[in-house]
């Protein structure tokens, strides 16, 4: 396989970073990518890892749609941002909406909801993110009034860390309850449907292992899905891509038009929203920046690391695109000597 590396700015913070990086699988079957968050450690990167290797090398399900809807994702921005990234959107009539941003007000929440809902109109659709940020009181008493704010919300994304605040806030509130990160981070993902802690869940393919164990998954969930980014570049939104287009029944917009975050994409080509929607397509690194030698070793370095937890020979690859000169690849069990 061939690997490269890439980093880009973001346009807006965003999961309270302000640049992307990640490692990109070339395999007989096209480009995959491999970019679990910094913060995550070697053993839960094993499923990104997994999810990669799976898509270079076996490819992809067969589509029963061409093309996806998608969201647009409004990360904790002022409400002329907020109502600017709706209207640049490419045509979404869906946003999400990240909330409970740590040092925000509900003020704040309040005046971002109510641009997205004037920047969409009345027939969009809006839901939020949470990402755990607050405890079952908080999600029961914000949630009323994010939903007046939002002229409706479509859901609630985690808005609470553990699977019984989950279930006890869906039992004191109207809106409907998504979980994400108690799926894609739980050791057992189906607690969340025994306890009725949700009426959708939120599927990324990275985190889950790749785009069959996902299926897998939703089949055994038995409810509404939405499939989501884990703030990839195209190369990876085109393995999420992948997931919703094989999905049986796809009730609702996928939040996959992340890459509109990035300053730059890893190709001329990216996948980006028209009408609203994302086209099944695999997408081809050809416009990678170069990265500098310290990013390019962390890479390389986590990569070997992680193969190695997981069983994974990438013996005899090539690192395309790297620069290997003076980088110290000691104890990665590869040579520094120059680009192969």
């Amino acid at each position: 396989m061939t690997v490269a590396v890439y980093a880009t700015p973001l346009r807006s913070r965003f999961r309270g970073l302000a640049s992307r990086d990640g490692l990109l699988l070339g395999g007989p079957a096209g480009w995959a990518e491999f970019s679990p968050f910094w913060d995550y450690d070697d053993a839960t990167a094993v499923p990104w890892l997994r999810a990669a290797v799976e898509a270079a090398t076996l490819g992809f399900p067969a589509p029963v749609r061409h093309s996806i809807p998608v969201n647009v994702t409004v990360p904790a921005v002022d409400p002329e941002r907020a109502r600017a990234l709706v209207r640049a959107s490419g045509g979404c009539t869906t946003a999400k909406v990240k909330v409970a941003e740590p040092g925000q007000s509900r003020a704040e929440e309040v005046a971002r909801l109510e641009a997205v809902r004037d920047a969409l109109g009345p027939g969009g659709h809006v839901r939020i993110d949470a990402n755990g940020g607050w405890g079952a009181a908080e999600a029961i008493a914000a949630l009323p009034v994010l939903d007046r704010a939002a002229g409706g919300l479509q859901y609630a994304e985690q808005p609470c860390p553990t699977v019984p605040e989950l279930a006890e806030v869906r039992r004191r509130v109207g809106v409907p309850i998504a979980a994400d990160e108690s799926i894609r981070r739980a050791t057992d993902p189906f607690a969340v449907k025994r306890a009725d802690a949700a009426d959708i869940v939120v599927l990324k393919v990275q985190p889950l292992g790749g785009v069959r164990a996902c299926l897998e998954l939703a089949a055994a969930l038995d409810m509404p899905v939405v499939v989501s980014s884990a703030l990839e570049s195209s190369v990876g939104i085109a393995m999420g891509v992948a997931l919703a287009a094989a999905l049986p029944d796809l009730p609702l917009a996928s939040g996959l038009a992340t890459v509109q975050l990035f300053e730059r994409d890893v190709t001329s080509a990216p996948l980006l929203p028209v009408g609203g929607e994302l086209p099944v397509r695999r997408v081809v690194p050809d416009a990678l920046a170069p990265v500098d030698a310290a990013t390019a070793a962390r890479w390389l370095a986590r990569l070997d690391a992680v193969a190695h937890l997981a069983g994974i020979d990438l013996a005899g690859i090539d690192m395309a695109g790297i620069d290997l000169a003076g980088i110290d690849l000691a104890g990665t069990g590869r040579a520094g000597a120059g680009t192969p």
